[in-house]
């Protein structure tokens, strides 16, 4: 369990923070985020028909399916970097390491591309881990 420490005023208190719900969310994103990779690996070729029908009237199709490989290519890549740092962080902040700060706000910048569950996980993640107010030192 991680612990955290937050000032108010003069007065200083140790709260204690469980980050397990935060924790399961992310796991339950990241096998969700591992599912559209294979969903979309396995409909690529369904994915260029459908695409491909769409550039019959077009005078350079070529490039414009390159382009559509391209996008398709890094929306898997972004897909499998999202489900597999949302997978760590889950599990770091259910084991109560210290790293899974640090891969949470990770996870949350990668999941900030798919709505509704990843932007709202991320706003959530963002909001709880980041500091609310710096030390003036």
């Amino acid at each position: 369990m991680a612990t955290a420490t937050m000032a108010r005023g003069a007065a200083t208190r140790d709260v204690t923070v469980s980050y397990r719900g935060l924790g399961a969310g992310w796991i339950v994103y990241g096998v969700l985020r591992l599912g559209m990779a294979v969903w979309l690996i396995g409909l690529t070729g369904q994915a260029t028909v459908m695409f491909g029908a769409t550039l019959v009237e077009v005078a350079h199709p070529e490039s414009l399916m390159a382009m559509f490989h391209m996008f398709y290519l890094f929306a898997i890549i972004l897909s499998v970097a999202s489900g597999v740092t949302a997978l760590l962080a889950g599990l770091a902040l259910l084991a109560g390491r210290r790293s899974g700060r640090i891969l949470a706000i990770v996870a949350a910048f990668l999941s900030l591309n798919e709505l509704p569950i990843g932007i709202t996980l991320a706003l959530y993640t963002l909001l709880v881990l980041f500091p609310r107010r710096a030390k003036l030192e």
